[in-house]
């Protein structure tokens, strides 16, 4: 099936090109009483879908896009809180009968093998419609069922977690749903919906309820293995007890028990009477100053700095020196550079070009680079 990324942006006629909308179209009228007499024998259903495609092809027929108001109802202007906005709008939206809900989803998958056909054929301008297509029909079906979110939702409110993220995440379910529905099964969609809402809370919940993040299969593997240690009654049982009692590996159970251990605050107290003990206090060093210290790098300026001068020679290192201040209370003019060596002005320049040359080269470029990162 042809994947698209794009979940959220609003597709109606007034977001397609006018040039596209000029064309042939297929109402969706005439499409339904099609794909109603290709649904009577749902086994050969994509073959006869394929096939309605190849016609609707030859003729340069695109599907109607409808326009989100026609399953939008006009609300007042009464005012709500931020809050309540989202609600609000949902209310609006008109809810599904079971033989519309059927007509929408014949409607996506022949979209969708359409779509599929348009990108087997590589023809870029024809595949970029059929998406606009398939796109609108899925943000129909999602629209239409956002009510479910609001209603599932409200189960996870005594967990952590902000009720717009999970609202999002159920959103973002919808349209995996929608891509994994099938109509020939006889279930309602909201039936099928359900299970991918409650799937994108709990993930969500798993990657985001914790400051360390675990990954969600460790996650779920935590009650299996905290059972088994209730059942064996030993807190301190070997992984290979474990793992016989919960029935997983023990490379798992060993991974699990790692993920169980906790983040504490350093501001959180101790226990004791007065609460003024700390993790921070225990930890912190007793003697005031700077906890920083050079001898704790790897690499500290001045052996870097030694290691790069050690490679010129003693009157290159000398004239290095005395120009940029190494070792020196301040850095030197080039008049008081010659002046030190017994040179000339220019015969001072000339070391020092040299010495810079030098130090220009790979390998110690490399001793002080951990220094410039």
């Amino acid at each position: 099936m042809a994947a698209c990324a794009g979940n959220s942006r609003l597709l109606t006629s007034a977001t397609i090109p006018r040039a596209i909308m000029n064309g042939p179209f297929l109402t969706h009228a005439r499409l339904d009483r099609c794909l109603r007499f290709l649904a009577r024998r749902p086994e050969r259903f994509v073959q006869g879908a394929l096939r309605r495609c190849a016609a609707l092809d030859a003729g340069g027929y695109d599907l109607e896009i409808s326009a989100s108001d026609s399953w939008r109802e006009t609300t007042g202007s009464t005012r709500v809180t931020v809050e309540n906005q989202f609600g609000s709008e949902i209310d609006g939206y008109r809810r599904l009968g079971r033989e519309e809900e059927l007509r929408l989803a014949l409607r996506i998958e022949f979209a969708r093998i359409r779509l599929d056909r348009a990108h087997g054929s590589g023809l870029r301008s024809s595949a970029s419609r059929r998406s606009l297509e398939w796109q609108a029909l899925r943000l129909e079906m999602v629209e239409r069922h956002l009510y479910l979110v609001l209603i599932i939702v409200e189960r996870y409110r005594h967990l952590r977690g902000e009720r717009s993220d999970m609202i999002q995440a159920g959103a973002a379910a919808l349209f995996r749903a929608v891509d994994g529905f099938d109509w020939r099964r006889g279930v309602l969609f909201r039936t099928y919906a359900v299970h991918w809402l409650n799937q994108g809370f709990r993930s969500h919940l798993y990657e985001n309820h914790s400051t360390v993040r675990v990954p969600v299969y460790l996650q779920k593997c935590v009650k299996h293995v905290q059972a088994a240690v209730q059942r064996l009654g030993d807190a301190h049982a070997s992984v290979e007890r474990i793992a016989c009692e919960a029935g997983l590996r023990e490379s798992v159970v060993a991974a699990t028990l790692t993920a169980l251990h906790r983040t504490r605050s350093l501001d959180a107290p101790l226990g004791d009477a007065d609460g003024t003990r700390t993790l921070a206090s225990e930890l912190a060093q007793p003697e005031d100053g700077d906890p920083y210290n050079t001898a704790m790098e790897d690499v500290s300026i001045e052996s870097a700095v030694e290691r790069a001068l050690a490679r010129l020679s003693a009157r290159e290192r000398r004239v290095v020196k005395l120009r940029f201040g190494i070792g020196c209370e301040r850095a030197h003019i080039f008049a008081e550079v010659a002046k030190e060596l017994g040179v000339s002005l220019e015969r001072a320049r000339q070391i020092l070009a040299r010495a810079v040359g030098k130090l220009r080269n790979q390998g110690l470029c490399r001793a002080l680079e951990p220094l410039l990162n």
